[in-house]
């Protein structure tokens, strides 16, 4: 069903998205870190919370990705249209709702999470949250669009979108911060307008007669209620995990915040090399959703297990090459931070830790969790996501960073704990028959 130049035009797009995507929050953290250390912690901090709303939109984009690429597996594409339509429509519903609850309550969200920081951090992130939640609706809209493309293999068209945002937000980020002197409101407003011309060009682009699937404005206006069960049960359990992992995360960032000042500095500028480091594995999620859905919609089980081992070799070795270079460059990207020595050297440190079980563990984590997820198997890899994030992630993150006192250094050692143990069970149900026996549509 995918030649090896199909999946070359589904990966090397959607890598150097992710690529462009991961800029965007670095661009952020450094721009932000010549106003000083106070700003870059409020920044990161923020950044955490965020991204617990970020992953629920983006698991909700996932559900109906699955949907939407078995109805093309089974060549039903009026269906895969409507699936399409209403998950847009669930996505602008949702996101208008959480941004509704979080805009009146942003200082008192951010009190109760961090109130022990020092007052210009808290200040950072209370003026940070509050204008990233009005980018929460395009957020989500974005998504969708996505996911309807990555769906039908083209994942160029949200390559291009990607390169034009992430120039407008760097460019306004230089003007915030440098031209107009406005701190951490100068790389927060240039984001939000940055995600919201994504979100209208990708909505723009998706009702194109040219799409083999495509929105209808009468489907999105209605509300079908079994297809939003078939995207709901998807989306919801990856919502479910997605929100508890974030939570413990932020749960975490306060863990960090304990250790002073510097230590989360250091947490917050390694998290958004992290996030380069880890991209490849994040990158080809969307691709094990795409060709395992579709393989699965047309009833190939052979195909299938064909296409889960040949992304898995790809996986492994582009992540290993590519964390391999980003340790590489830390020690060079160090020198454009304005950040103390020490401060450099324990984010050093963090990176070679993540980038050695990003490498390794990562892939049968999350890209495999997906495919696994794109064949229906939603329950277990859910239950076991949580698992490995509460019981391992959370519990030794206490463990190794407050009894052990190794601080931030001992929450990326069990982060990387959670990663191979949760690695090691989805590789054992791939090799079992239980994922052949599910179902979607």
């Amino acid at each position: 069903m995918f030649s090896n130049q199909d999946l070359k035009k589904l990966i090397l797009p959607l890598f150097m998205e992710q690529l462009l995507l991961v800029l965007v929050g670095m661009a952020d953290v450094l721009v932000i870190s010549f106003v000083g250390e106070a700003a870059v912690s409020g920044v990161s901090l923020v950044n955490a919370f965020n991204t617990i709303f970020i992953n629920l939109f983006t698991a909700l984009a996932a559900g109906g990705a699955v949907v939407i690429s078995q109805y093309i597996g089974r060549k039903q594409i009026g269906r895969a249209g409507e699936a399409a339509s209403q998950l847009l429509t669930t996505s602008i519903l949702f996101s208008v709702a959480v941004a509704a609850l979080i805009l009146p309550f942003n200082e008192r969200l951010m009190r109760l999470m961090f109130g022990q920081v020092e007052a210009e951090v808290m200040e950072a992130c209370v003026t940070y949250l509050r204008i990233s939640a009005y980018s929460y609706p395009a957020l989500a809209i974005y998504n969708a669009g996505a996911a309807l493309y990555r769906s039908f293999g083209k994942t160029s068209t949200t390559m291009y979108l990607s390169i034009v945002s992430n120039v407008i937000n760097v460019i306004g980020n230089l003007i915030g911060v440098f031209g107009l002197q406005a701190g951490v409101a100068g790389v927060a407003w240039p984001s939000l307008i940055a995600r919201a011309f994504s979100a209208v060009v990708i909505t723009a682009l998706c009702f194109s007669g040219k799409n083999p699937v495509r929105y209808r404005v009468r489907e999105i206006l209605a509300w079908k209620g079994n297809l939003q069960k078939k995207i709901l049960r998807i989306a919801v359990p990856n919502g479910v995990e997605s929100g508890v992992f974030q939570l413990v995360k932020v749960a975490l960032s306060s863990v960090a915040a304990l250790f002073g000042t510097y230590q989360i500095a250091a947490n917050g500028v390694a998290q958004s090399i992290w996030s380069m480091a880890s991209l490849v594995a994040s990158a080809m999620g969307p691709v094990f959703i795409t060709v395992i859905g579709q393989c699965m919609g047309a009833g190939d089980i052979p195909a299938a297990e064909y296409y889960f081992r040949k992304l898995m070799k790809i996986t492994l070795a582009f992540a290993a090459g590519w964390n391999l270079l980003i340790f590489a460059a830390t020690p060079v990207l160090m020198r454009f931070y304005a950040l103390e020595p020490e401060t450099k050297r324990l984010i050093i440190l963090l990176v070679l830790i993540h980038n050695v079980f990003s490498a390794t563990a990562f892939p049968f984590a999350d890209p495999l969790g997906k495919g696994l997820r794109a064949t229906g198997d939603v329950r277990f890899t859910t239950a076991i996501s949580l698992f490995t994030t509460i019981g391992v992630r959370l519990v030794f993150s206490v463990v190794f960073g407050i009894v052990f006192n190794l601080g931030v250094i001992g929450i990326a050692m069990a982060m990387c704990l959670d990663w191979s143990i949760r690695g090691i069970i989805f590789w054992r149900r791939f090799q079992g028959a239980k994922w052949k026996t599910c179902k979607v549509i």
